[in-house]
């Protein structure tokens, strides 16, 4: 399972919809899903999970507002950007109000949309409602369970406070190892009381839970100094 964001971009025109596409899968951080009609976008966006959503709808009578309202009502936690004219500040107001994340103004440079959507899915990683892919499962944090999809499928492992604590941490700073003493300290506190053992002991229940075989550890990996998570292992 890629550790690539995937993001929907609703775009009636196609004209953000093409540029922004070419922009976000320059690297492979990204996935990008285009729909030009706002009614399948909606569609697809309750069907499906995405990190991130972008709202350009301008020529359609559905509107930004509507499709927010929506998604938020059916419990769609992900970030949603919508483009909004210059000088319509009644419609940035009433997509703020039904949900939106975040408002952008015609015209933008597209470096500062990137950077505001890479600010929304950094936040959003550390809230609860994110959902992480790790490795062959997706990760839920406020559930404290891995989902594991195949074949038609749904495999749903159950995780203690301190695994899912353990695999969050890790997650959210995927790009350094961490030492033992850091990952200790942000899940137990400093207790005087917890060894490193105990550490080592979640690490290892872990693993049976996470690696098609623990022996050849993948995803979760013991470096030098402490431990690394590689999502796409």
């Amino acid at each position: 399972m890629s550790d690539g964001k995937r993001i929907l971009v609703v775009d009636d025109t196609g004209l953000l919809s093409r540029a922004l596409s070419e922009h976000l899968e320059k690297s492979d951080v990204y996935s990008c899903v285009i729909e030009t009609n706002p009614e399948k976008g909606l569609e697809r966006a309750l069907k499906c999970y995405f990190d991130l959503i972008v709202l350009d709808v301008n020529e359609s009578c559905v509107s930004h507002t509507h499709i927010c309202r929506t998604l938020r009502a059916n419990g769609i936690a992900a970030p949603i950007m919508t483009v909004v004219s210059n000088q319509c500040d009644i419609g940035t107001i009433q997509d703020l109000d039904a949900g939106a994340s975040d408002c952008i103004c015609k015209p933008f440079k597209f470096g500062v949309l990137m950077a505001r959507i890479r600010a929304q899915i950094r936040q959003f990683e550390h809230s609860e409602e994110a959902q992480l892919n790790v490795g062959r499962f997706v990760f839920n944090g406020g559930a404290k369970t891995l989902l594991f999809q195949e074949a038609g499928t749904d495999e749903i492992i159950r995780l203690t406070d301190k695994e899912a604590q353990i695999i969050k941490f890790l997650y959210l700073h995927r790009d350094r190892l961490v030492s033992r003493e850091e990952l200790l300290g942000e899940v137990w506190g400093y207790n005087a009381g917890i060894s490193t053992h105990t550490l080592e002991t979640h690490v290892y229940r872990l693993r049976q839970k996470m690696e098609t075989d623990p022996s050849e550890v993948k995803i979760l990996v013991t470096e030098p100094g402490g431990y690394r998570l590689r999502p796409e292992g």
